[in-house]
C-alpha cells in the first residue's frame, strides 16, 4: 500500500483525499516508481475543478521524480534503480509510488536532484517548446510573457536572457516584479498598477512585440492581442483566470493579420525522440547554470489542499513541490 491523493468528485481543494492505494506490479510497457518529490502545477487545478475532464475516481498531478522499483515486460530503456523524472498524463503524480507507462519517463542526470527535477519538468519543458519551438527565438527579439514570477515565468526569464532576448513580463505585485527582474526579465509591469498594453507600446516605441506568451487566459487575452505587431503570434497556453471567451476571427484581421496558437506540451513530446530532445535541452540549460530552478514552496503531500489554496490565490512564486 502507498499513500496517494484521490478525488471522487470535482470541486474545491477539499475534494482531494489523502488515502491508501494498492500500487501493484507493472504490466507490459510499465514501471513502478517510488517518488522522492512531486510537482505542483496550475493544470492540476483545471483537473480538480473539472475544467479539464477526467474519469473519476482518479488521481492528480503530472510531474514527479524518483527511483524505479520494478520494470514490466518489454521495457528496455529503463531498469530497477534508475533515477527518472517525468511530466505529462496520465494523472497520478500526487502519490508515494505508482505504476505508469515507461514511455513518458526520462533518465535524470546525477547532477540534478529529485527536488529540482520535480520542480522543473513540466514547467521547464513548457518553456523549451514555447521559446525554442512554438516561436523559435533567435536572439534580439522583444517578447511579452505573462506571469513572469511564476514557475514557468522565472525559467522563461532566465532562458530568454541566455538567448539574448529582451523579455517584458507582467506580475501582480512589486515583490514579484523584483523576483522576475532578478531572474533576467528586462522590463517588469505590475498589472495591478499599470496598463500593460500601454507600457508595452511605450517600451517598444509603438511597434508592439512579435510574440506574446499568455497563460492567464480570459483576463489578458484581448490586451495581449493589442500588444502584438502586425503578423505577430499570440501563444495562449493556459487559463489561470478562466477560459478565453469566444471571439470572431476579425479580431485577428483588424490588428494586422495576427496568428494564434493554443499549444500543449503533449504535442511537442509525443515521440521518444521529441521527449529526449526537449528534456535534454532543459537538462543542458540547468547543468550549465544558465537556468536555475527556484523552489520557493514545499508542502507535505497530505497538505496538498493548502498548496492548491496558495497557488490559486497567487501567493506562490517559482516552483512548488510536494514531499511524499
Amino acid at each position: 500500500m502507498a499513500k496517494a491523493i484521490r478525488m471522487f468528485k470535482t470541486g474545491g481543494p477539499e475534494v482531494m483525499e489523502y488515502v491508501d492505494v494498492e500500487v501493484g506490479d507493472p504490466g507490459p510497457g510499465e514501471v513502478r516508481i517510488r517518488h522522492a518529490a512531486c510537482g505542483l502545477n496550475f493544470i492540476d487545478v483545471y483537473f480538480r475543478t473539472g475544467l479539464y475532464p477526467q474519469p473519476l475516481p482518479g488521481g492528480l498531478g503530472q510531474e514527479a521524480a524518483g527511483t524505479i522499483e520494478a520494470v514490466g515486460a518489454g521495457v528496455t530503456d529503463f531498469k530497477e534503480g534508475d533515477r527518472v523524472a517525468y511530466a505529462g498524463r496520465p494523472n497520478g503524480a500526487y502519490s508515494e509510488a505508482r505504476v505508469m507507462p515507461a514511455d513518458i519517463l526520462v533518465k535524470l542526470p546525477d547532477s540534478i536532484s529529485f527536488d529540482t527535477a520535480a520542480g522543473m519538468m513540466l514547467q521547464g519543458m513548457t518553456v523549451q517548446y514555447l521559446l525554442r519551438q512554438t516561436y523559435p527565438l533567435k536572439g534580439g527579439e522583444t517578447i511579452l510573457f505573462h506571469a513572469a514570477a511564476g514557475g514557468i515565468g522565472l525559467i522563461a526569464s532566465q532562458w530568454a536572457r541566455a538567448l539574448g532576448v529582451t523579455m517584458i513580463g507582467t506580475v501582480s505585485s512589486d515583490e514579484k516584479a523584483a523576483l522576475a527582474k532578478a531572474n533576467g526579465c528586462t522590463y517588469v509591469i505590475n498589472y495591478k498598477t499599470e496598463n500593460f498594453v500601454e507600457r508595452v507600446k511605450e517600451i517598444t516605441a509603438g511597434k508592439g512585440v512579435p510574440v506574446v506568451y499568455d497563460s492567464i487566459g480570459k483576463d489578458t487575452f484581448t490586451g495581449s492581442l493589442d500588444c502584438l505587431s502586425p503578423r505577430g503570434l499570440m501563444v495562449s497556453f493556459g487559463n489561470a483566470s478562466g477560459p478565453v471567451s469566444p471571439f470572431g476571427l476579425n479580431e485577428l484581421v483588424s490588428r494586422g493579420s495576427l496568428y494564434l496558437t493554443r499549444p500543449s506540451l503533449g504535442n511537442y513530446v509525443a515521440t521518444r525522440e521529441q521527449l529526449d530532445a526537449t528534456a535534454g535541452d532543459l537538462f543542458s540549460m540547468v547543468e550549465s547554470g544558465k537556468v536555475s530552478i527556484e523552489i520557493n514552496q514545499r508542502y507535505a503531500l497530505k497538505d496538498v489542499g493548502q498548496a492548491h489554496i496558495d497557488l490559486e490565490s497567487r501567493k506562490t512564486t517559482g516552483s512548488t513541490i510536494l514531499t511524499p
